[in-house]
């Protein structure tokens, strides 16, 4: 049994201890604030409650793995709801497209509906990510991989030069499909010119398995997650913030915290590793993915009734979420902007004929930098800057030996369904008790 010290209570440092109590060791699981979760936590005002980041995930056999290998199967927990609709996406010219999950057929009709012969065009380019996927789960998602000898199909993906600007100019001679493939990226903050062509297969997830979301709220997985860690006997330390690692004789001793040092056989880092002195050499080449400009919206009366997801293009681009939690009467809505800003959130969703001003009785305003504050860092992970940054971020293994790194800026990178996998990932590293 290994005493393992993990750093950080958001989902990535939830994951990680739950697997590693599951699997025998010893685990303290250290947090900044007085609360868990992270940026699967919750925002409330005035009787409304939005969901502070993620409104849905890909991959749900990430969170049904994760539960089965904790202890109770996650049905027991969570009701996982797959999304009739994605998004929509309204372009500038006026057209739109309801882009749904899980079929290839659903999407080729959908998008025949923007424009004779898109539908094939679209399925054909989410096809192409067919034996990227395959590759990439067998030999980098799903398994600890070694930089050093990587599979040559691997690492024939991992390191093209071809980006996904140039992969969607190729695949699309209509705008508005390129507009939809690569906004997952442009809405976390990327720039497609340093984006990998392979990344790209977010498309092809999202086809074949789905967009799907939890009711009552995504933050409902960090408050299962919370009672499984107790189920498991892990210590939680809150507020515990870790200051840097002490490392000793060539390897990881103990994690050094504002209420004295914590004695540590194993360390799993589940926040930005440059927080912690002795790991930011080790990534000084990186640099954080900014969050956008978000707006939570308690509204009242008639609405418009807009899909889970609304993406407006155009510069600024809005991002309309509705959900959450509202008193009777109320509706909540979440906006999120990016690009040339220089008019408030409320009157730039006017001008996309979605005025609610009149009805905003409760409002929430948050900065990137407020965001990256309050969680700690950035939830987007690191930003890519070609193809080297998928060998810039740590995990599942660093150069210091006992030190392991998992959520968004680890390896496989952000979003919940990798984040979920970094700590699988960890979990084969450090191995059973």
């Amino acid at each position: 049994m290994a005493r393992v010290v993990v750093v950080g209570g958001g989902y990535g440092g939830l994951a990680s201890a739950a697997r590693l109590a599951k699997l025998g060791h010893e685990v303290t699981l250290l947090e900044a604030t007085d609360t868990l979760g992270g940026a699967l936590g919750t925002e409330s005002e005035a009787g409304y409650t939005w969901d502070a980041a993620a409104t849905a995930t890909l991959l749900p056999a990430v969170i049904r793995d994760l539960f089965r290998k904790s202890g109770r199967p996650v049905e027991r927990e969570l009701d996982l709801v797959p999304l009739d609709v994605i998004r929509e996406h309204r372009f500038v010219d006026g057209t739109s497209v309801r882009l749904p999950g899980g079929t290839r057929g659903a999407q080729l009709a959908a998008f025949d509906e923007l424009g004779p012969g898109l539908g094939q065009a679209w399925v054909d380019h989410v096809a192409s990510y067919a034996d990227d996927w395959e590759v990439l789960r067998r030999g980098y998602f799903e398994v600890p991989w070694d930089r050093d000898r990587l599979p040559k199909e691997v690492t024939a993906r991992l390191h093209s030069r071809e980006t996904l600007h140039k992969r969607l100019r190729r695949s699309f001679r209509d705008d508005r499909l390129a507009l939809v493939a690569g906004h997952p990226f442009v809405a976390a903050g990327h720039d497609l010119r340093n984006v990998p062509a392979w990344a790209g297969l977010h498309a092809y997830l999202e086809q074949r398995f789905d967009a799907w979301t939890i009711t009552g709220g995504m933050a409902r997985l960090a408050t299962a997650l919370e009672a499984r860690l107790a189920t498991r006997g892990v210590t939680v330390l809150r507020p515990a913030r870790a200051l840097d690692l002490v490392v000793r004789e060539g390897r990881v001793a103990a994690v050094g915290t504002e209420l004295g040092e914590v004695a540590a056989d194993v360390v799993v880092v589940a926040i930005d590793p440059r927080r912690l002195p002795a790991l930011a050499p080790y990534v000084e080449r990186t640099m954080p993915a900014i969050p956008p400009v978000v707006s939570h919206l308690g509204l009242d009366g008639d609405v418009p009734d807009v899909p889970h997801e609304l993406v407006l293009h155009g510069d600024p681009m809005l991002v309309v979420r509705p959900g959450g939690t509202a008193p009777p009467g109320g509706t909540a809505w979440t906006v999120h902007g990016r690009g040339r800003l220089a008019e408030d959130l409320l009157r730039a969703l006017a001008r996309h004929r979605l005025d609610v001003r009149e009805h905003v009785v409760a409002r929430v305003d948050r900065s990137p930098r407020q965001l990256v504050d309050e969680w700690g860092g950035s939830p987007l992970g690191v930003l890519w800057q070609g193809r080297a940054t998928v060998h810039q971020r740590l995990g599942p293994d660093t150069p210091i030996p006992g030190v392991y790194t998992a959520g968004a800026h680890a390896t496989p990178g952000a979003g919940l369904p990798y984040v979920g996998l970094s700590a699988a990932l960890v979990a084969q590293a450090v191995g059973p008790a």
